[in-house]
């Protein structure tokens, strides 16, 4: 027997979407389990660890944009099986519902892509396996790479070529969250709420201060030193992101 590509848990209240969907995504190479309701997704995350969720947002006990705060209060950092463990479990909404707050409240609740239905099965599976490469990061210690920067959540230890990096907690835990999701740009709203978990009230400019003093750090005496790429880009209009180098770069 071949071993799976991943292992996901498909959410849906609909029997004949959950049906179809656990089908096809099997079909492609992939272990799936699946779920009727929120409260069934809860117990089956905890019970099967799944490398990645596709969850309906509309379900009859709580909505999916609820389940995913659940989880991250809940369950803290994700342990995949097998070793490895990426900052929390990816998920992928899928929902009726097109309009931007929309996408901005399933992103900003924690999700790692948003699809609205009806969608294609094809589009689906490689938004799934976009979101497993990128979430693949973590090596089997939980240490985060990218190129030559390395960041140790054990050891609270940022590496860049080697050379120690100095960061506060807070550069750190922003360090993080950008290596968590390196190749995927990330909003100023999405590193709010994961690292000061702000409410939208939340003064924006405190991002780009603490982007400037990473980047600065990490990028600035760290990467000349090091003679490395830059990896903090500014996306403008959309937010940042932290691109692993191409082969050969660093």
């Amino acid at each position: 027997m071949e071993t799976p590509e991943a292992s996901l848990l498909v959410v849906d209240d609909e029997p004949n979407i959950r049906e179809l969907l656990s089908a096809s995504l099997r079909f492609v190479g992939f272990k799936v389990s699946s779920a009727a309701s929120g409260a069934d997704a809860l117990a089956a995350v905890a019970r099967e660890r799944p490398d990645l969720v596709v969850l309906d947002v509309m379900l009859p006990d709580m909505n999916g944009f609820a389940v995913v705060r659940r989880l991250r209060e809940e369950s803290g950092p994700h342990a995949r099986a097998g070793g490895g463990a990426p900052d929390r479990l990816p998920v992928l909404f899928l929902t009726a519902k097109d309009g931007v707050d929309d996408k901005i409240s399933g992103l900003t609740a924690g999700g790692d892509d948003y699809v609205t239905k009806p969608f294609s099965l094809e589009e689906l599976i490689a938004r799934i396996r976009a979101i497993l490469r990128r979430t693949g990061g973590p090596t089997d210690d939980g240490r985060l790479v990218a190129g030559d920067l390395e960041l140790d959540p054990v050891g609270h230890q940022v590496l860049r070529g080697g050379r120690p990096v100095a960061l506060s907690p807070t550069e750190f835990k922003l360090l993080a969250y950008l290596m968590a999701n390196a190749d995927r740009v990330v909003s100023k709203l999405q590193i709010l709420d994961h690292v000061w978990a702000y409410d939208f009230g939340g003064d924006l400019s405190i991002v780009e201060s603490y982007i400037s003093y990473v980047r600065r750090k990490v990028d600035g005496a760290a990467g000349a030193a090091a003679g490395g790429p830059k990896l903090i880009h500014t996306v403008r209009g959309v937010g940042y992101v932290l691109r692993r180098p191409a082969p050969g770069q660093g």
